[in-house]
């Protein structure tokens, strides 16, 4: 970095005898435009307030967000003029990103978990693969019970579909059938997602 432009961002910019902070007119973010980085001639501002300042050039526009020391963000670009309103946009994205990290927090994430079967399975492997699907709903995540056919066996899927309707009809105090059995390649699954609690 040159001597000038690392005095420019320690100095400062002076526009019309108002000192205003340098970063704040390079183009901040991606998915706004801001300040320098609208392309639109004619803007309808608004106020820091929320007051309607009506049609202004993006000189005019511009110079006044720099007299509140604030910036010029593209609020509406499909309108004719595109609206601006001037308000400070690190605060702004600020907020934005905490109300974000909010909705995060209180979402639920519903993990699909796996469960597999064969055709011809016994008794006891059987009970064991439940009562890991039944662990796993009422935990509230869904579980996928699918069974591969091997080699000739899958000329009788119908032996498949009895394994899992009688897998669901054992989970059915704590699971809805999300999705009846069906068929993907040479496996057969059905999808149980956990009963709402009320």
């Amino acid at each position: 970095m040159c001597y000038a432009s690392t005095l420019f961002l320690f100095t400062g910019l002076f526009k019309n005898g108002v000192r205003i902070k340098p970063w704040r007119w390079l183009i901040i973010s991606k998915d706004m435009m801001v300040n320098e980085g609208i392309r639109s001639r004619e803007v309808r501002l608004i106020g820091q307030n929320g007051d309607q300042l009506g049609i202004k050039t993006k000189q005019e526009a511009l110079e006044i967000a720099a007299k509140a020391n604030l910036d010029l963000v593209l609020v509406a670009p499909n309108a004719k003029p595109p609206v601006c309103r001037i308000m400070d946009y690190g605060k702004f994205r600020f907020e934005q990103q905490k109300k974000e990290k909010e909705q995060r927090k209180n979402q639920k994430v519903i993990n699909v978990k796996e469960v597999r079967l064969s055709p011809s399975i016994d008794e006891h492997d059987f009970n064991t693969k439940l009562r890991n699907a039944i662990k796993f709903l009422e935990k509230g995540d869904k579980v996928k019970a699918s069974i591969r056919f091997k080699g000739r066996a899958i000329t009788h899927k119908e032996i498949g579909q009895r394994v899992l309707d009688r897998f669901s009809a054992a989970c059915s105090e704590v699971a809805t059938v999300e999705s009846s059995p069906k068929m993907d390649g040479r496996s057969m699954f059905l999808v149980l997602a956990p009963k709402n609690e009320k």
